[in-house]
């Protein structure tokens, strides 16, 4: 180990680090040893393997490093007019379309990040986590590295990091937030593009007409709730064009027991059969819109999406928050109804010389039009 790096000790389990240094290091809205011990104890064993680099400087930890290895399908990361490339360099080397790859961060977070003590040098811990990383997709055998969904404030401590150990830049899926101005219903309404709220308002309008829905929201569900909850689930599941992770009933079991959870529950009044959900993370001012569940066998013309945003909506302004975090995906609905992009970048390196460089290569033409077509026809309508 470079003596002028911090060390880095790992460990196969969130609980073998100490609480209180993941509360200095993951202070909320951060999804923390919570979170990380709910996905241990989730059944993902045959996806993810978990591990932690816990960072010390002269004795003293200072900084946890999240990191899983997987198996990933290089659908998720090619552009769809790059697959049939890959697809043939498959052909050839099978580890092409499955790579085995070592991620620093979360399979499910939001957000990339290592967490540090406040006041720790950033920037040396990264170099240090990545010195060790190296060493694990070695161990693993694994052929890539990427530092998963890092947000723009660790742009200028990754441009040296970069640099340093030959990563590349790729950019990724964005987050998105949907700010609460004013804490206020009213606030949030008022920020909307004109057209945008007047739609918005006939939508809920449009929906009351068609259907009477009962509005619950719970922790700590009976199994039969989360039964529901899980059927919906995987209806909205089966639905989605980009799948990193695959969530089990056993995951919502465990989350269920935090008490940062927060079931959002549409309920038809006519039958009581729960039609929609949303699960939420919720701190001091801010939530976190984790998962959802619609059940699209009901008629179109209820839009049971926009009537669970206005629950959600009303309860997390009632709770204080100022902003409703939404993550990757689902962009055009998201766009509509006031959320704005956030960036993310990967940050990579292969272990094939290789492979590596025409991975950098096809990394620079990857944009958000590229990712996503209701990205690509944002950016069209909205070239700014």
């Amino acid at each position: 180990m470079n003596a002028l790096l911090p060390s880095v000790a790992w460990v196969p389990s969130a609980t073998a680090i100490a609480p209180a240094l993941w509360e200095s290091c993951f202070p909320p809205p951060l999804e923390g040893r919570w979170w990380y011990e709910t996905l241990e104890q989730s059944g993902l064993e045959d996806q993810f393997t978990f591990l932690y680099g816990v960072v010390a400087l002269d004795g003293q930890a200072v900084a946890i490093a999240p990191v899983f290895l997987m198996d990933l399908p290089i659908g998720l990361v090619v552009p769809p007019a790059l697959l049939p490339l890959f697809n043939g360099l498959g052909r050839l080397l099978p580890s092409v379309r499955y790579q085995r790859t070592v991620f620093v961060g979360s399979p499910c977070a939001d957000e990339g990040t290592v967490g540090l003590v406040p006041g720790t040098d950033r920037l040396a811990v990264l170099r240090a986590v990545q010195e060790a990383v190296w060493q694990q997709v070695r161990h693993f055998r694994a052929s890539m590295l990427v530092w998963k969904d890092f947000p723009a404030a660790y742009d200028t401590d990754f441009a040296h990091l970069a640099q340093a150990a030959g990563l590349f830049r790729v950019v990724s899926f964005p987050g998105t937030v949907a700010p609460l101005a004013g804490g206020s219903k009213a606030g949030y309404l008022a920020a909307l593009k004109s057209s945008r709220r007047y739609n918005l308002k006939k939508k809920w309008r449009r929906s009351a007409e068609q259907v009477t829905l009962d509005i619950q929201v719970q922790q700590h569900p009976d199994a039969a709730t989360l039964d529901a909850v899980f059927g919906l689930f995987m209806q909205t599941y089966a639905k989605a064009k980009v799948r990193f992770e695959r969530l089990g009933r056993p995951f919502f079991d465990h989350i269920a027991t935090r008490p940062e959870s927060h079931f959002i529950l549409l309920r038809e009044r006519a039958s009581g059969e729960l039609v929609a959900f949303m699960l939420c993370f919720g701190f001091d001012n801010f939530v976190i819109n984790k998962f959802i569940g619609i059940d699209y066998r009901r008629p179109r013309e209820w839009l049971l999406y926009f009537r669970l945003w206005e629950a959600v909506l009303d309860w997390a302004v009632a709770r204080g928050a100022t902003a409703i975090q939404s993550g990757q995906t689902g962009y055009a609905v998201k766009i509509e109804i006031g959320h704005q992009l956030v960036s993310l970048n990967n940050y990579c390196r292969h272990r094939n010389p290789l492979l590596h460089r025409i991975y950098a290569l096809v990394g620079r033409s990857v944009g958000w039009h590229t990712l996503d077509g209701d990205l690509e026809r944002h950016l069209k309508a909205h070239p700014e």
